[in-house]
């Protein structure tokens, strides 16, 4: 069968490659186009119709800064699963854009499939009566939206666990050669926009503490020259290697996303933090639902405070310095990671890749005979 796969983001590249592979390894006929980067490259063996370097906007302020190349790619994107004909059209996360495509394959008759759902319990609750019509299955990956969607009766919405305990999973499966863990993790965003608040205020902390090796963990798609602007000799960077770093880090600073949780499943202790544009801010914080009170995933899957989160004016210097100081106490340390545990069990199982291949394979055949 034929798969038409959008990620926008570097999060759904990583949930893209392990998710074609779960579909290679059911359908040995499948071929894809995808939207993706270089781990979905690898796994389908082909380039990419768009890569995630070109389209990780996010922001109202952000997005609008850069419409003209929003609305090219929407145009594109129809014309490309024109001509590829897939028997589905997998949408992961990266919601801005992919309901517009959904509405429109919708109305085409493709087979629509959204794997992590928008985070519709936050904000955007209304979305939810557009992905009812739009959608064949919806495979969402958060415990906590199991009694969101029965809420709301919504049928098609499959719960298939979170594929971070897959990858994470096979990483700390190998064999490490370091062991002793004694550095410093700074994971500032995978997105430009999150590099310019984050970094200066990370250096600053590392300059402050001569005594540790920070190590920043950077992407080579936003290239080395970007990150050079910021870093003095004295920090480090590897790039595409987060892994492998929070593998062997003692502590770690952390912007928020999809890496908290990434940070937390490998036992780091963390603080995590977040800058935006103060008026995509403002709009957010008057449209997020007034439940929601954290940010980090952390935070948000175990409903309490787990990790300290540094928002906006809170992610300052004076305050940085005193959550990595916390960082450093044996106690604040083993307290953190006990929780950590709590977290994992919450999660479930891993397998959520080859949960969500069957989903598509079967969503697919349930769209045919209709």
């Amino acid at each position: 069968m034929r798969y038409y796969i959008i990620a926008g983001e570097a999060s759904g590249d990583l949930h893209g490659a392990n998710l074609i592979r779960a579909l290679k390894a059911r359908d040995d006929e499948a071929e894809f186009r995808y939207w993706g980067g270089d781990n979905m490259a690898q796994a389908a063996g082909i380039k990419p119709a768009r890569h995630i370097h070109d389209l990780a906007y996010m922001g109202f302020v952000e997005v609008v800064g850069h419409l003209g190349t929003v609305l090219g790619n929407i145009g594109f994107c129809k014309k490309d699963i024109e001509q590829f004909k897939p028997d589905a059209i997998v949408y992961i996360d990266y919601p801005g854009f992919n309901m517009r495509i959904e509405k429109w394959a919708h109305r085409r008759g493709y087979c629509n499939v959204h794997y992590i759902s928008p985070q519709l319990w936050a904000w955007k609750k209304w979305r939810i009566k557009r992905m009812r019509v739009d959608l064949d299955r919806l495979c969402y990956i958060l415990p906590f939206e199991q009694q969101f969607y029965a809420d709301h009766k919504f049928p098609q919405a499959t719960y298939v666990g979170h594929p971070l305990l897959d990858a994470v999973g096979r990483c700390k499966a190998e064999p490490n050669p370091n062991q002793t863990r004694t550095q410093v993790a700074l994971l500032p965003g995978s997105r430009k926009q999150e590099l310019k608040k984050t970094l200066p205020l990370m250096v600053r902390l590392a300059q402050r503490h001569p005594e540790c090796r920070f190590v920043v963990a950077g992407m080579s798609l936003i290239g080395e020259e970007f990150y050079r602007r910021y870093l003095p000799d004295s920090v480090e960077i590897v790039f595409d290697q987060t892994y492998q770093l929070l593998s062997q880090s003692q502590s770690a600073v952390v912007c928020s996303g999809t890496a908290t949780l990434e940070t937390a499943l490998f036992d780091v202790p963390q603080v995590v933090c977040y800058s935006a544009n103060p008026i995509s801010i403002a709009i957010a914080k008057a449209v997020v639902s007034k439940r929601i009170k954290y940010i980090s995933l952390v935070n948000l899957i175990a409903d309490r405070d787990v990790v300290t989160e540094l928002i906006q004016e809170d992610f300052n210097d004076e305050r940085l310095e005193i959550e990595f100081n916390r960082l450093q106490d044996p106690e604040v340390r083993e307290r953190m990671k006990c929780q950590y545990s709590e977290l994992r069990t919450l999660l479930g199982n891993s397998g959520a890749s080859d949960r969500t291949a069957q989903a598509i394979v079967e969503t697919i055949k349930q769209h045919k005979s209709k």
